[in-house]
């Protein structure tokens, strides 16, 4: 059976109970969090087999953490247990016009002071044919940088397929001096799939002339990541339009080489939390493509898990195979 396997940081998320403030009473729900952790979570509660490669303190919290994984059916051998913390994250959810709000504290976390060589990349990607990145680890800090082009050189190397999801995160690259497009280049040129739209493709390539919104703009951003990435076959992206907090519309665009995929907009009402909607849907195009989908089909199947992952509390969405038809098939009265 084919592998599927994440590098990345796993967290905690700690978010006040309700639409309360951050402390306004001395209550925090806690989660499991991480962007690769919600891909290969969500996988695995699909059926897929998956590993997660990453590094946790040796305590309660990153045992916890990697019992959470193991529970959902994600291989935990390859997470390792040292350093001095675990990363954490603060999210305060909106409601009506105020905005979801995020405070991190992750700086000196456990896997972010891994040191590059502390990877054995031949034992993490044995049996594997898919490697999963995203653009948060070599937001880190340097030497997380190092790791993640390391990881995507020795998939590469081996012939494994690497899908890259672009999860731009200012506020940890304003951290630290580095250079994203520089280094994101280093890890894209190895991928086959992106997860990421116009903007982050303007980032990669130094442009400027994909301003504004459409499908004409995301067709010619797409073109030219074509051009200039050889290897890379397919560019999945999402459109959402915020009418506020727990009312907005969301779709999905697959572009191919050869043309392109777009679904319709689906509307989200009573938004519970959209926190983790771009991990469940990169989940579900990767569920959709391992399954026998063409794009049109991928694109179709990560729109409803992105969809489903806004009635769910917390990071990772949970759903099962059922769920998704249920949703594709339009069914929203009890299921009895």
């Amino acid at each position: 059976m084919a592998k599927f396997l994440a590098f990345g940081e796993i967290m905690l998320r700690l978010s006040p109970p309700g639409r309360e403030l951050l402390m306004q009473t001395p209550t925090l729900d806690v989660w499991v969090a991480g962007a690769e952790a919600n891909v290969v979570t969500q996988l695995a509660r699909l059926g897929h087999d998956v590993g997660f490669a990453s590094r946790v303190p040796d305590n309660d919290l990153g045992r916890a953490a990697v019992a959470t994984l193991r529970g959902h059916g994600v291989d935990v051998g390859q997470i390792q247990l040292g350093g001095e913390r675990m990363g954490l994250y603060f999210v305060t959810s909106g409601a009506g016009m105020r905005a979801t709000e995020v405070i991190y504290d992750r700086a000196w976390s456990s896997f972010a002071e891994a040191p590059a060589d502390a990877w054995d990349w031949d034992a993490i990607l044995a049996g594997v044919d898919r490697l999963h990145l995203s653009g948060i680890t070599p937001a880190l800090g340097p030497v997380p940088a190092q790791s993640a082009i390391a990881a995507a050189e020795a998939a590469a190397a081996r012939g494994i397929a690497v899908s890259f999801d672009g999860n731009w995160r200012g506020k940890l690259w304003a951290r630290w001096d580095g250079d994203p497009r520089a280094i994101l280049t280093q890890i894209v040129r190895h991928a086959d799939l992106m997860f990421g739209n116009h903007r982050d493709i303007a980032l990669l390539l130094g442009r400027d002339d994909f301003a504004g919104e459409g499908e004409d703009r995301r067709r010619l951003a797409a073109e030219a990541a074509f051009d200039a990435f050889p290897a890379l076959q397919m560019i999945a992206s999402t459109a959402r339009h915020v009418e506020h907090v727990d009312l907005n519309r969301l779709s999905a665009r697959i572009d191919t080489r050869d043309g392109h995929a777009q679904t319709e907009e689906v509307v989200l009402a009573g938004i519970v939390d959209r926190i983790g909607g771009g991990d469940a849907f990169a989940a579900g195009v990767l569920h959709g493509l391992r399954s026998g989908e063409d794009a049109a089909g991928a694109a179709r199947i990560g729109l409803a898990v992105a969809a489903l992952k806004h009635s769910l509390p917390g990071d990772a969405a949970l759903f099962r195979q059922a769920d998704i038809d249920a949703f594709l098939e339009g069914g929203l009265d009890v299921r009895r």
